[in-house]
C-alpha cells in the first residue's frame, strides 16, 4: 500500500476542509503545517517515508500562505539531498473568489515540486463546459494543472460548494491511483 501524505497549510478551516477530502479518498495521512509555518522532526520523517506529498495551501494575494512558503523554504534540506525525488507530488488551492489568481499558488506548488525531482500529477479530468454547467459539477472552476476551489469570504467551512469537495475527492481518488501504478 502506498504512503500519500497531504500536506497542507489552513488559514480560515477551508483549506483543510478540502484536505480532508483529498485524503479521504486517497486513503492518505493528514500533516498539517502549524500556525508559524514549521513541521516538527516527525513531521519531516513523515514525509521523507512518503511515496506521494499533495501540497495545500490557500491563495493569499495571488501566492500561497506565508505559513506554506515557510515551510517550502524549510524543505531545502531534502531539496539537497534530492530525498524526494521520484516522489509522486500534487497540489489545490482554495481561495475566496472563483479566479483568485490561483495559478499562481499552482505554478508556485508544481514548481516546488520541480525543484524536488517530482512527478507531478494534474486533475486528469475535463470541466463541465456547456451551459447548463453548475458549481456543483466535478472540476466546474476548470482546474487542470492541479485541484482549484473556491468559498466565499463570509462563508464557514461547513458552507463549501459541495462540488467542490466532490471534485477534491475525485483528485485524491486519482493521486491514489497514480501513487499505486507509480510504486508498483
Amino acid at each position: 500500500m502506498s504512503k500519500i501524505v497531504v500536506l497542507f497549510h489552513s488559514g480560515y478551516g477551508h483549506t483543510a476542509k478540502v484536505a480532508e477530502a483529498v485524503a479521504t479518498a486517497a486513503g492518505a495521512q493528514l500533516l498539517p503545517i502549524n500556525a508559524e509555518g514549521t513541521l516538527s522532526d516527525a513531521d519531516w520523517a513523515t514525509l521523507a517515508a512518503a511515496d506521494a506529498i499533495v501540497f495545500g495551501t490557500p491563495t493569499y494575494m495571488g501566492g500561497p500562505s506565508w505559513q506554506f512558503k515557510r515551510f517550502a523554504d524549510a524543505s531545502s534540506k531534502p531539496w539537497y539531498a534530492q530525498a524526494w525525488k521520484d516522489k509522486i507530488a500534487a497540489g489545490f488551492t482554495n481561495s475566496a473568489t472563483l479566479n483568485g489568481d490561483k495559478q499562481g499558488t499552482m505554478q508556485y506548488l508544481h514548481t516546488l515540486s520541480q525543484q524536488h525531482g517530482m512527478i507531478w500529477v494534474g486533475m486528469g479530468m475535463k470541466a463541465p463546459n456547456h451551459k447548463a454547467a453548475t458549481r456543483d459539477d466535478i472540476n466546474n472552476l476548470g482546474g487542470y494543472a492541479g485541484l482549484i476551489t473556491q468559498t466565499p469570504s463570509d462563508a464557514s467551512a461547513d458552507e463549501m460548494v459541495p462540488g467542490d469537495l466532490a471534485t477534491a475527492r475525485a483528485f485524491g481518488e486519482r493521486v491514489k491511483a497514480v501513487t499505486e501504478r507509480w510504486t508498483r
